[in-house]
């Protein structure tokens, strides 16, 4: 077998707002996160007063204290040292650190916490003031599309490549999605189109989704992870579990196996070749017969192992003659056989 082309898909799993406001939660987040294998963690960074103002409709009026969404945003803020003290942990436990911006001043407080990539949320898809402000940094871009036309999404495309790597993320923006709306067609497109890396975003809460788009050898994936079905928040419905993040992981690294190891199927069955004895069948007497007996296909059976006359040499068998007898399940072998019998012409 050849050599294994290493192309590993980065997993992200994304926490968003499941701390719900409480940094103790989210600290917890990032040790289980750890746990599971995933490359790395990722949250959202808002700033009520920058990205929101208290007439912002509910997506989902789910919280028993915030009376606006504003007030809710509010509450999901973490201080500067807050976020640096989240990077840290994750950093100390192996795991990249991702946040979302979604304002500018959130973006120059990322600049200055640090990020090993940029996620560009679908709603900020054309805000181009805050696109300019990550590619300052030159550092890798992720570009969720999940409002977005093709042409819109080509349009980004050109403006971030021009001064950062870009990969983009095929979403629907459904919580959660379905899997007719998942668009794994969208990923191949993706590639060909925009001849960058690709990925999905994903929200259909199962670990189905990213292990279908693993076999299409996306580059990146991000998902939604919850420490419990039982957790209170928006995006629970669209999430997995740490534990099923754990199987995920451990299922996309096999398919990246599988996937990149090209293999000789005749090496393979040469490797494999002290299994046919085991597996296969040889030729054997199904009733007594007496030396002198011409072979008839109804006198032969076919037992394991496969050891002796092999099963695809009955037909060279047939009408050839006995030279001893031979007891009911008994293995024959060529030297029970005398020279082969023509049919002459008349």
């Amino acid at each position: 077998m050849s050599s294994e082309i290493q192309k590993r898909c980065l997993v992200v799993a994304e926490v968003a707002q499941a701390h719900d406001g409480s940094l103790g939660t989210a600290h917890a987040y990032v040790d289980a996160v750890a746990r599971t294998g995933a490359d790395a963690v990722k949250f959202q960074t808002h700033i009520a007063a920058a990205e929101s103002s208290p007439s912002e409709p509910w997506r989902v009026k789910f919280s028993f204290e915030d009376a606006t969404r504003y007030d809710y945003w509010k509450r999901m803020e973490f201080t500067e040292s807050q976020w640096t003290g989240l990077k840290q942990h994750a950093e100390e436990q192996g795991l990249q650190f991702l946040s979302s911006p979604f304002s500018l001043e959130a973006a120059e407080m990322l600049k200055r916490v640090g990020v090993c990539a940029w996620k560009i949320a679908s709603g900020e898809f054309n805000n181009i003031p805050l696109i300019d402000c990550i590619l300052e940094t030159g550092r890798p871009v992720f570009l969720s599309t999940g409002m977005s036309r093709l042409t819109e999404i080509e349009e980004a495309v050109e403006r971030i490549r021009k001064r950062a790597e870009v990969t983009v993320l095929q979403c629907t923006s459904e919580y959660p999605c379905p899997p007719q709306r998942l668009g794994l067609n969208l990923i191949p497109l993706f590639r060909r189109r925009f001849g960058c890396g690709v990925g999905l975003s994903d929200h259909s809460g199962t670990i189905y989704a990213g292990l279908a788009a693993a076999t299409l050898g996306i580059d990146v994936l991000e998902v939604h992870v919850t420490l419990s079905r039982e957790m209170f928040g928006p995006d629970v419905k669209a999430s997995i579990t740490t534990a099923e993040l754990r199987q995920l992981v451990d299922g996309i690294r096999f398919i990246e196996r599988a996937r990149w190891t090209q293999v000789s199927k005749d090496q393979m069955a040469s490797e494999l070749s002290p299994l046919r004895s085991i597996f296969s069948k040889s030729v054997a007497a199904r009733t007594d017969l007496a030396a002198g007996s011409r072979i008839e296909l109804s006198h032969l059976a076919l037992r394991k192992p496969g050891t002796g006359i092999p099963a695809d040499r009955i037909p060279g068998l047939l009408g050839r003659t006995l030279g001893r007898d031979v007891r009911a399940g008994e293995f024959l072998s060529e030297s029970d056989f005398g020279a082969p019998e023509f049919a002459h012409a008349s």
